[in-house]
């Protein structure tokens, strides 16, 4: 059972830093104060007494002297019913009023900053889902009762529409810093909202007058009426671009709005939607407003909020550009006049579509603040959160100074971006994990409403992927969008993926900077999902010797046995000028081609090598992994030492694998730079047929393209390989090395001694047989490869 819980009076002392706050009256009993001084980040301690008349927040454990009470103290606690950035702005502004600060948190964000930034924090109901605990109005009301919170500011989302909420609020004594139950009721049902603007003479555009539970209804509402496709599917509760989409034609209908009344019964619990005609490519524009329930109605000038993925504000700027002097007159005074016919109290926004010939249309009205409403604050120099609490507290229009005359025009012009952990070249797949490096950006210009992110904080999956929104101001568009980018070039966030990349591409487009864009401009763009290459060298640097350090050289690696010699390798000292001079195979085949290298091979009278140190072989051997910086190093000596031998087999088989996943190098880079400091010897690779380089079929045009490059990059002699001697899967092989001009060496594959006469199949006319085979396929070298490395037949 919920109490009623503002009746008794109420007396406390948070210990702050030193210094001594306001006290507020609270008028609501009699008697004497009993203040206690606690730690403001603990579950405080609260005494009630009687005869108490007022609350007081210091350190003195005195009683209150009537000389320090303030009055204009609008609550002695207030509690943010939020999470994230909004609810530590909440906090900050009912601190800079002098209020004590209340904050609630669900399990998974017991971490999180906003719970810290209060003077108070209580954890929601555990039992619920991450999202439902914020929804549990019994547990907020009930804290609230228990704790003395005198009022509740919602924020935006969650329970910020709720007129339920609101109600029960009142119900128990406690204040709710929004518009009132009959707002809510008004203006968070879009259908009640549109009517109330017909009747205040706002234009509309044309669509149902109720909203329908399914498509069927839909369908039929569309057939009887005027109106043709596209049309577009509105949830009839609640905001934030959820329950919307757009129906291009009757074949979609059925899909798009149960994806929207899905996502809004989700969302708002309640999945009815309403249908309307689509205007095509218009510009959002919006108006913040402020009421003080007497029928007083001003506004904060202007917002273009046209930048919107999927329905969902990305940039917002104000005030809004190119808008026909008579057509934002007219959006005041409709916006106004609306706000007005219900006697709207606190902070709102009216939102329009304004089309191609600058024709207005009356979309809704969102009550509550706003995620932009920092941009109006800039422009306006109105503090929108703290005039919300002051007008809940009872103060009208007049009694706070604000009047229409005394809001002048803005003369400058601010651009906010809403930085989340999104990834947008993922189609904006939200990422988590846990935050690394955090540093965000300072200087003029430059305001930040911080939420959930500092180092070490963990991003859920669970909630709004908000990090933090940067409000740039500046005299005109071009220097703020030039603050902006410098911003978030400066802001470093490390652990998770963020849209900071689209951000920038954004405001560096020049149909962007230009001012008048539509709502469709992100989809007529997709250039804008360009990811942005950061290389994160010093994090990747610490993170390295860190492992190091705590847990020694990965054994995937080589790091096994005993440690390595302490003494460095000496590079052995070889000049070419000690060595002797010839044409060298390389430069046979680079001049006359594969068959001219396979003539001199056979003429050759010595014996000639492969050196395979650069190939796998030393796994194998030593079980290490030779890096390109080692190889690099070796490779001036190796040049000269090796110039007169059959090839320097270095790349392919297992080498890719080796170089991407266990050194995470590029193996292409590998190939041209070693082709670069040994230009003279024939590389050779090991190609799997039809595999490639890897562990199963790839298509043909793959394994023909693959050659193409790898033979363009470096690569003279591609020795094809099956270990079963598969011939159909070495053909492909055969022909795609011969079509990028390389030199085939086919290998054939043996085990045991072939001159047996009792092998059964695989004896030396089964050898000889393949070898033919392999002969009519166009091959150059044949290389002869004893698996079992026995050295049969033997002599």
């Amino acid at each position: 059972m919920i109490r009623q819980c503002m009746r008794r009076p109420l007396a406390v002392a948070h210990q702050t830093s030193g210094r001594r706050l306001c006290a507020s009256s609270l008028r609501c009993g009699r008697g004497a104060a009993t203040v206690v001084a606690v730690d403001r980040r603990s579950d405080q301690q609260w005494r009630r007494s009687s005869d108490a008349s007022h609350l007081h927040r210091g350190l003195s454990t005195a009683a209150v002297e009537e000389d320090e009470v303030n009055t204009d103290v609008p609550f002695g606690k207030i509690m943010a019913a939020n999470r994230g950035e909004i609810a530590t702005r909440i906090m900050r502004a009912g601190s800079e009023l002098g209020c004590g600060t209340v904050g609630i948190y669900s399990h998974e964000d017991r971490f999180t900053q906003h719970r810290y930034k209060a003077d108070q924090a209580f954890q929601l109901n555990t039992d619920k889902s991450p999202v439902a605990a914020y929804l549990d109005i019994d547990t907020i009301v009930d804290l609230c009762c228990q704790h003395g919170v005198q009022a509740v500011h919602p924020g935006y989302g969650f329970l910020s529409e709720n007129a339920g909420f609101a109600q029960k609020l009142e119900e128990n004594g406690v204040k709710f810093i929004g518009p009132t139950v009959d707002n809510l009721n008004t203006f968070g049902d879009k259908t009640s909202a549109k009517e109330l603007a017909i009747k205040a003479g706002v234009p509309v555009i044309v669509g149902s007058d109720d909203a329908f539970a399914t498509p069927a209804q839909a369908e039929a509402w569309i057939n009887s009426s005027p109106i043709t496709y596209p049309v577009i599917v509105k949830a009839a509760m609640g905001g934030g671009g959820r329950g919307i989409r757009i129906v291009p034609t009757a074949d979609d209908l059925d899909q798009m709005f149960r994806l929207a009344s899905n996502e809004a019964l989700n969302a708002f619990g309640d999945g009815r939607c309403f249908v309307e005609k689509y205007v095509d490519q218009p510009r959002h524009i919006e108006v913040q407003c402020l009421g003080d329930g007497t029928g007083n109605v001003i506004h904060l000038y202007d917002r273009d909020c046209s930048v919107q993925r999927r329905h969902q504000k990305v940039i917002e700027t104000a005030p809004a550009t190119g808008l026909p002097r008579d057509t934002r007159e007219n959006i005041f005074q409709d916006a106004c006049r609306l706000l007005s016919m219900n006697k709207y109290r606190n902070a709102g926004t009216v939102e329009f579509l304004v089309d191609k010939d600058g024709n207005h249309y009356f979309m809704e009205v969102n009550p509550r603040v706003q995620v932009e409403h920092t941009i109006s604050e800039e422009v306006t120099g109105v503090d929108i959160v703290q005039t919300q609490i002051m007008i809940a507290s009872g103060k009208t229009l007049p009694e706070l100074g604000l009047s229409q005359e005394s809001i002048m025009e803005p003369t400058s012009y601010a651009m906010q971006c809403r930085v989340t952990t999104e990834n947008p070249a993922l189609d904006f797949r939200p990422d988590t994990g846990t935050i690394d490096v955090f540093r965000m950006p300072a200087g003029f210009g430059i305001r930040l409403d911080d939420g959930p992110g500092f180092p070490g904080a963990k991003i859920t999956p669970h909630y709004d992927s908000l990090l933090v929104k940067i409000t740039a101001k500046a005299r005109n568009r071009k220097e703020a969008a030039a603050k902006l980018k410098r911003a978030l070039r400066e802001f470093r966030v490390r652990g998770v993926t963020t849209n900071k990349s689209f951000l920038l591409n954004m405001l560096n487009n020049e149909e962007f900077m230009n001012g008048e864009i539509t709502t469709g401009f992100i989809a007529a763009n997709p250039d804008l999902m360009s990811p942005l290459k950061e290389k994160d060298r010093a994090q990747k640097l610490l993170a390295y010797i860190g492992e190091i350090v705590v847990n020694g050289t990965p054994k995937s690696l080589g790091a096994v046995g005993d440690a390595p010699s302490p003494v460095d390798p000496i590079v052995p000292s070889i000049t070419p000028e000690h060595c002797q001079k010839k044409k060298s195979l390389k430069q046979i085949f680079d001049h006359e081609g594969p068959e001219a290298f396979a003539a001199a091979v056979r003429k050759n009278e010595g014996l000639l090598i492969t050196d395979t140190t650069w190939r796998d072989a030393h796994q194998s051997l030593l079980a290490t992994r030779l890096r390109t910086i080692d190889m690099l190093n070796i490779a001036q000596p190796t040049s000269v030492a090796l110039q007169n031998a059959y090839s320097l087999e270095c790349w392919g088989g297992a080498t890719f694998d080796v170089s991407m996943r266990f050194l995470n190098e590029c193996p292409w880079d590998r190939l041209m730079s070693l082709r670069e400091a040994v230009p003279d010897i024939p590389f050779q690779m090991l190609l799997r047929g039809a595999n490639a380089v890897g562990y199963t079929a790839y298509a043909d045009n793959v394994v023909y393209d693959f050659c193409k490059m790898a033979k363009e990059s470096g690569m003279d002699v591609f020795r094809v390989f099956d270990s079963i001697n598969y011939l159909e899967n070495m053909k492909l092989g055969i022909d795609a090395v011969g079509q990028a001009g390389g030199i085939v060496e086919a290998a054939v594959c043996y085990t045991g001694d072939v001159s047996d006469e009792k092998r059964g199949l695989y004896d030396l006319e089964y050898y000889l047989g393949f070898v033919r085979e392999l002969e009519k396929c166009g091959i150059h070298v044949l290389a002869i490869k004893d698996m079992a490395g026995g050295g049969q037949p033997k002599p």
